[in-house]
């Protein structure tokens, strides 16, 4: 897990002022992995109960300018942040509960899929989301 000073020198690392709320915002990311704005303010709040959503919405964009987080929207979700940048992975989505995890790469190259015609594009980055059911969801189903 990363700590304050990791959070320090990653926001000075990307040009940004290091602030309470910016290094309250980083680690709620960091700790909540695919959390969304609400989720996100709620875990800043704990630890600071004064901060406004304008900031932490303000640090969020920030951010994810600078490439320390990434904001990743399911269709039909609301936007969700995470820590994992710069590796083009995917996501999977549970079509029940609306979990969200991870998954790595298709093809293992950026941009892990070939397009059939690229349009005149240079193109270095595929989105892809995977929708099914979590484990948990399955399970609930089949029984």
């Amino acid at each position: 897990m990363a700590t304050t000073s990791d959070f320090q020198q990653m926001l000075r690392g990307a040009s940004l002022r290091v602030t309470r709320p910016r290094l309250a915002v980083l680690s709620a990311v960091f700790a909540h992995p695919h959390a969304d704005t609400d989720s996100i303010i709620r875990a800043v709040r704990r630890e600071l109960p004064e901060v406004s959503h304008q900031t932490v919405y303000d640090s969020l964009h920030a951010m994810t300018s600078a490439g320390l987080v990434r904001r990743i929207q399911p269709s039909g979700s609301v936007a969700r942040y995470e820590s994992r940048v710069g590796d083009n992975h995917h996501h999977v989505v549970c079509r029940s509960c609306g979990v969200v995890a991870d998954v790595d790469c298709a093809v293992g190259e950026v941009p892990c899929l070939t397009a059939s015609h690229d349009n005149g594009f240079t193109i270095d980055e595929a989105e892809v989301v995977y929708w099914g059911l979590c484990p948990d969801c399955s399970s609930t189903r089949s029984s």
